[in-house]
């Protein structure tokens, strides 16, 4: 009993269920492609904390990174320009190139814009002596070179130099002094002969020892001149000049006479203070002044913060005094673009190897210390980046979600609802219908059972029924429809045939129209209907001139019964059409009638002819009643009449069809519209190529 029940509605449970399967479907794969975008975004991260680590052991190991860790950042920043314990035990001054690849690969250098830089730095080994060694570049014109033994300081290049400790304080005076330029050398080339700042004006002043400079100026012009300049094609342009200076330092050289291995680097390395300008000749100008701000600053450990992905920690530490010289964390964006929710759900769907934390140690070593650099993963950020992701891709399964709600609602309520209704009025119906005669040639008894298709297939097999029936009656007319037109147009046909014989002049207009009354017999005979007759109709097309075959028409129409029809018509030359000539004769003779018949006594029918490049349209007007709003748009459909007997009267309702049916045939419209003292009828045909 309750199968039963339940049968007349297991269609709409099978409905429910395959949408609500759908549902939990479109959840289950967004959750599985979760999980795996989640174990490929913890490989990813696996791939990219090796790539990170590498990178940073990487440039550790460089010189570069060996300077970072031998001048690990300070809290508090300094404004003064200070040695740096350089990757290399001493700079080999007295060669440009050596001294420029070393202090480009240590990374030491500060930029002053884009022509200026200077590097100051110590040697990692202390027996190297006690030297401050300054490197750098920085523009000008050609060198002026000091004539060794001139008491003029001022008319040559010169560097002040300047180191302080505390209370002791160094100054020099470097004056270029340029020496003769080799095959191997082009450009300019000197010394800078340093002499102490408080001797150098004294006669008998000599320079000092241990202080020794190199200045190298190339001979073509900066990058940043102009054109003209850059081509050599003035003398004044500014030229990359490079310089290497040894500074002699006394309280350091003093400490490695001491019995005791000194401390190195010293411990107030950071405290010195170096300060060198480069003066023109004659001008206290500075081409170049180290108290200046630099635009760049050298590589730091600081810089590694950019290489850590978001929560990954770096530890560096020395290992020999297990001193912590830098503690980074990538940057975490706190923006939270993400739902708890998803969030909580991401974290809790099962990965491989997702809670094994990520570590990585390396150990750098220096020439004076060695440092243990601990890389910590945070896998936290991939769920958290996986969340922001997952966050704006869950509404578009939000949006299918919807859709598919959307969907069963529109189907329950428009389809669902509507089946249900008609079911019970079909079942209502088909007990009206059950004591008629059944249908025995259409069986649908093997779809009929209790649900809803079986009880409209039991509704649709007794209408069938009916159908039949119907169909059968329609049937025995259409072929005593087809008898009668048989009948009538074999009697017919004979009469025509003598009127033919008796009018066989081409000339005479009774045989024109005795001829279309034999196309409309051939039409008509053998059809099934009228309306079937025209309908498949196969006309000959060909060219008429339309202006002469207005004519024509107009001046016979007294012939058949219609008088005062006026053809106007400006063009003077033949015009060609594309139509069938008998069958547009047919057409224009039914409006013409139609004319006859609604316009006012005494009236003139104009039949009007306009050309366009494509077209010609034919306007005929009759002065009287318009048509009645209602009507004018299915006037040309078969059987339609404004007159309640029309069939009595003579009137079918079929003119303006075979009107409308012929001009279809020959690529051509018909329409009418009434206008302010009667109607137009305005047929449209192409004209012929050849004519346009």
């Amino acid at each position: 009993m309750i199968l039963s029940f339940l049968a007349r509605y297991r269609l709409r449970l099978l409905f429910r269920g395959v949408f609500l399967l759908l549902a939990l479907s479109t959840l289950t794969l967004a959750i599985s492609v979760l999980q795996q975008e989640k174990q490929l975004s913890y490989y990813n991260y696996q791939n990219n904390f090796k790539k990170t680590q590498q990178q940073i052991a990487a440039t550790l190991r460089h010189p570069t990174g060996h300077m970072a860790l031998l001048n690990p950042p300070s809290s508090h920043k300094s404004a003064r320009l200070h040695p740096l314990l350089l990757p290399f035990s001493a700079l080999d001054f007295d060669d440009q190139n050596k001294v420029q690849q070393a202090i480009a690969m240590s990374g030491c250098l500060l930029q002053y814009g884009a022509d200026a830089s200077l590097c100051v730095g110590i040697g990692n080994n202390p027996w190297a002596g006690g030297y401050i060694y300054v490197a750098g570049s920085f523009a000008s014109t050609d060198l002026v070179s000091h004539k060794h033994g001139g008491q003029i300081l001022n008319s040559a290049h010169r560097m002040q130099v300047s180191v302080s400790l505390g209370a002791e304080e160094y100054h020099w005076i470097a004056l270029f002094e340029e020496e003769p330029v080799t095959p191997k050398i082009q450009g300019i080339y000197g010394r800078l002969t340093g002499f102490l700042a408080s001797n150098i004006e004294k006669p008998t002043a000599k320079p000092e020892r241990d202080f020794r400079g190199w200045i190298w100026q190339k001979p073509t012009c900066a990058p940043t001149e102009t054109k003209a300049d850059a081509e050599g094609l003035t003398s004044d342009c500014k030229k990359n000049a490079f310089f290497s200076l040894r500074l002699p330092i006394p309280i350091m050289q003093e400490a490695l006479f001491e019995k005791q291995r000194p401390t190195w680097p010293p411990e107030y390395l950071d405290q010195i203070q170096v300060v060198l300008v480069i003066l023109p000749p004659n001008s206290e100008i500075p081409l170049f002044d180290s108290k200046n701000e630099p635009t760049s600053a050298p590589f730091s450990l600081f810089d590694l913060q950019n290489v850590l992905l978001p929560g990954e920690n770096l530890q560096i530490k020395n290992i020999n005094n297990q001193h912590q010289i830098i503690n980074l964390t990538g940057e975490i964006d706190d923006a939270d673009e993400s739902w708890n929710l998803l969030t909580k759900l991401i974290r809790r769907l099962p990965v491989e190897a997702y809670d094994t934390p990520l570590e990585n140690l390396e150990i750098i070593n220096t020439p004076i210390d060695s440092y243990q650099v601990l890389l910590k993963g945070d896998v936290r950020s991939v769920s958290k980046s996986l969340s922001v992701v997952a966050t704006r891709v869950s509404w578009y399964v939000g949006a299918m979600l919807l859709a598919l709600f959307l969907a069963w609602l529109f189907i329950e309520i428009g389809i669902i609802h509507r089946i249900t209704i008609l079911t019970k009025r079909a079942d209502s119906l088909s007990k009206t219908v059950m004591d008629s005669k059944g249908l025995e040639l259409f069986d649908l008894s093997n779809l009929r059972n209790n649900d809803e298709l079986g009880i409209l297939a039991s509704c649709l097999h007794n209408l069938l029924r009916r159908v039949k029936e119907d169909v059968n009656r329609e049937k025995i007319r259409t072929e005593q429809e087809k008898d009668l037109w048989h009948a009538v147009g074999h009697e017919i046909m004979s009469p025509l045939q003598s009127l033919m014989a008796l009018h066989g002049n081409s000339d005479d207009q009774s045989h024109r129209y005795i001829q279309r009354m034999q196309q409309a017999i051939r039409v008509l005979y053998g059809s099934a209907s009228p309306s079937e007759a025209f309908q498949s109709t196969t006309l000959q097309i060909n060219e008429i001139d339309i202006v002469t075959f207005l004519k024509n028409i107009a001046e016979n129409a007294e012939c058949v019964g219609i008088p005062q029809v006026e053809f106007i018509c400006e063009e003077k030359i033949n015009i060609l059409i594309k139509a069938d000539e008998y069958s547009l004769e047919d057409v224009i003779t039914h409006i013409l009638r139609n004319a006859d018949r609604y316009r006012t006594p005494q009236s003139v029918i104009t039949i009007n002819l306009e050309t366009s490049e494509a077209l010609v349209t034919i306007r005929i007007h009759n002065v009287g009643p318009q048509i009645v709003p209602t009507l004018i748009d299915t006037i040309f459909e078969y059987g339609v009449s404004d007159q309640p007997d029309s069939g009595a009267n003579g009137n079918r309702g079929q003119g303006l069809f075979v009107a409308k049916t012929y001009m279809a045939k020959m690529g051509g419209t018909i329409t009418a519209e009434n206008t302010h003292d009667g109607v137009n009828f305005i047929l449209s045909l192409q004209r012929s190529i050849t004519n346009k």
